[in-house]
């Protein structure tokens, strides 16, 4: 006999439908559709498919509501269906690139729920970091990810207050990946120079970003960790989605490499979701890739204090991010 209770949790433990949807957008179905590939037969032939196995996965989400069978065999896009084609969500839905990576790694999220660390190289035979390291094509597609094409659009509003800006001509971004971000806030800027800080591989692509917004001759690359000791003596530091791929030991070691290189009257600007009196989100994605986490302010102001800065403002960004302003102690 089944209680009231039993679908709600059937439909929230559902893995097929999910599955379904991480295939298609692999396969680029609805690419296909959209140029004119819309018979089962030729869908399947297009993407290297089994005709079969195919439609039964494109019969389910048409169930779903992903996609239309408008004729029997003849599929069609629908709203649902369009989220699929080029574009952020399509890429972390990729399971031949990172999004792949991130699916998998859910089922190691019992272990890391058991050890209270990530689990990550039970699936992939080393952690997260180095994974990425060992296969330039899944860190590609990693950056891509969280570059200005996926989620990480930049908003070169970075200080709490912007009339800050004026005493501020150097501008440092830490872990900014192939620095969309700094590149935005040096073209809005015309006064200020900026230095990349993040790993070789991922500065080598900076430069035709830094080019295409006409701020090269500002810009500069060094690809190093961020654990080592950071260029020194700049006005301003940008941490964007940094500390939350932490846990609070490295996250404090990467503040108090800021605090080192930092002036008396320089300033450390942190991205971080959660505002004043703000719970964070369980962030349950970083926890299974990387250990990492979302924190409140208070426990900003406090991994902060251990680093050897101190919060002196918060406010949020036009795009809802919320922004900590530290300063050394």
């Amino acid at each position: 006999m089944c209680h009231p209770g039993d679908m709600d949790l059937w439909a929230l433990t559902d893995l097929c439908t999910p599955w379904c949807v991480h295939v298609t957008a692999t396969l680029r179905i609805a690419n296909h559709i959209l140029a004119g590939t819309a018979e089962i037969d030729r869908l399947a032939a297009a993407c290297g498919a089994d005709r079969d196995s195919l439609h039964r996965v494109l019969r389910h989400l048409v169930s779903k509501g992903v996609f239309e069978e408008p004729v029997a065999g003849r599929f069609a896009l629908n709203e649902a269906a369009r989220g699929l084609l080029e574009g952020p969500i399509r890429l972390g839905l990729d399971l031949d690139s990172f999004g792949g990576r991130m699916a998998h790694a859910w089922g190691t999220l019992l272990s890391a729920v058991r050890k209270g660390r990530p689990a990550y190289d039970e699936v992939f035979g080393r952690g997260f970091w180095e994974d990425l390291e060992a296969n330039p094509d899944i860190a590609a597609s990693f950056d891509a990810l969280m570059g200005p094409a996926g989620h990480g659009r930049p908003d070169p509003e970075v200080l709490v207050d912007p009339a800050d800006w004026e005493s501020i001509r150097t501008v440092v971004d830490v872990g900014g990946g192939t620095g969309a971000l700094l590149a935005d806030v040096l073209r809005a800027r015309p006064w200020l120079n900026g230095t990349l800080v993040d790993l070789p591989r991922t500065v080598a692509r900076s430069g035709a970003i830094f080019r295409a917004a006409g701020v090269a001759d500002r810009a500069t690359a060094v690809g190093q960790s961020f654990f080592d000791p950071l260029p020194a003596g700049a006005d301003l530091y940008i941490l964007k989605g940094i500390l939350n791929d932490w846990p609070d030991r490295e996250a404090a070691a990467i503040l108090r490499r800021c605090a080192e290189a930092a002036r008396p009257s320089s300033r450390v600007a942190v991205f971080t979701g959660a505002g004043p009196g703000e719970a964070a989100s369980p962030a349950l994605l970083m926890m299974v890739l990387v250990g990492g986490r979302e924190r409140t302010v208070d426990e900003l102001r406090e991994i902060g204090w251990t680093a050897g800065l101190e919060i002196r403002a918060v406010g949020r960004q036009p795009s809802g991010r919320v922004i900590v302003d530290y300063r050394p102690k």
